[in-house]
């Protein structure tokens, strides 16, 4: 049985040094929330599964080539031949301001199907990691996390839900039909504070974890609130600490920790990630997790 699969789309990225419509030159990646979060609980000593699609293309062998690279399982991967590999790019307008333009309308990762879903989760794992992302790409990837959920509640294990509302993707109000019966059915409901209210408050999952950015984050579980702050650290790029946070947290969740020491392992991989360029490349693995308790300036030798 696997720790944990994750499910939804993986996308090429490009981060350009300067504004697109000068023609400033980029560094390729991946991105996508569900993967950085799997890559996230494989440096932290999980055995993870990303279950998506990719197409027959290039960007998808580099979905592939970098997962494997962590460590992810990627056994369960669909190719599809008819759709490209989404692409999505980041241009940091200001220092303060980060644009994101998608490219993901008719990919491989819209395509996704139930099949994919339940394919992905042959063999069993004790978490199942879905998004509000994934069912904003279709009817085919809202249907595929039902069957998901489903799959796995049915068999005594766990689901997170992480909202992670797009507005790029969807209206709030679409957002909010469409995914707080998922956000019900969620062992572990976790989002900023306008998300858990998108989907029903915070009562609408019997283990709500709220992210609070620079103030830390809180979690509300059996008839409890627990809290922890954030480390203050010099923040190079905010894209993608909240699915850092999220994996730290479901890493301590894994391991059995009480819910101040989840909070407090999401807090210390939110802040590793913020202090990389990138949606995962600065993500801790399990010995670097006691490294922001060193004095300033130390060193390692």
């Amino acid at each position: 049985m696997i720790d944990v699969v994750v499910l939804g789309e993986t996308m090429m990225s490009l981060r350009s040094t300067g504004t697109w419509r000068s023609g400033a030159t980029a560094t390729t990646s991946i991105a996508g929330a569900e993967s950085t979060v799997a890559i996230g609980l494989s440096r932290l000593g999980h055995s993870a599964r990303w279950v998506g699609r990719v197409g027959n293309d290039e960007p998808g062998e580099l979905v592939l080539r970098t997962l494997r690279a962590e460590g992810v399982d990627t056994s369960a991967v669909a190719r599809d031949e008819g759709a490209p590999t989404g692409l999505i790019l980041f241009e940091q307008r200001t220092p303060d301001v980060t644009r994101v333009i998608y490219h993901r309308s008719g990919s491989a990762g819209s395509r996704l199907t139930e099949q994919d879903a339940l394919t992905g989760l042959t063999g069993g794992t004790r978490l199942l990691h879905v998004t509000g992302i994934t069912p904003a790409l279709g009817p085919g990837p809202l249907a595929a996390a039902h069957a998901a959920v489903d799959h796995v509640l049915d068999q005594g294990g766990l689901v997170s839900f992480d909202v992670n509302y797009r507005s790029r993707l969807w209206s709030a109000d679409e957002a909010s039909r469409v995914l707080t019966p998922l956000a019900r059915r969620a062992s572990v409901l976790i989002g900023s504070p306008e998300e858990i209210d998108l989907v029903g408050g915070d009562h609408a999952a019997g283990h709500v974890v709220t992210k609070l950015g620079a103030d830390g984050a809180r979690v509300r579980v059996d008839g409890g609130t627990w809290s922890a702050p954030a480390h203050r650290v010099r923040a190079v790029d905010p894209v993608g600490a909240g699915d850092a946070f999220t994996a730290g947290y479901l890493s301590g969740l894994l391991d059995g920790l009480p819910p101040a020491e989840c909070l407090a392992r999401g807090n210390t991989t939110g802040a590793f990630a913020v202090m990389t360029t990138g949606d995962w490349e600065g993500l801790p693995s399990r010995s670097e997790l006691s490294l922001l308790d060193l004095a300033g300036g130390s060193t390692l030798r």
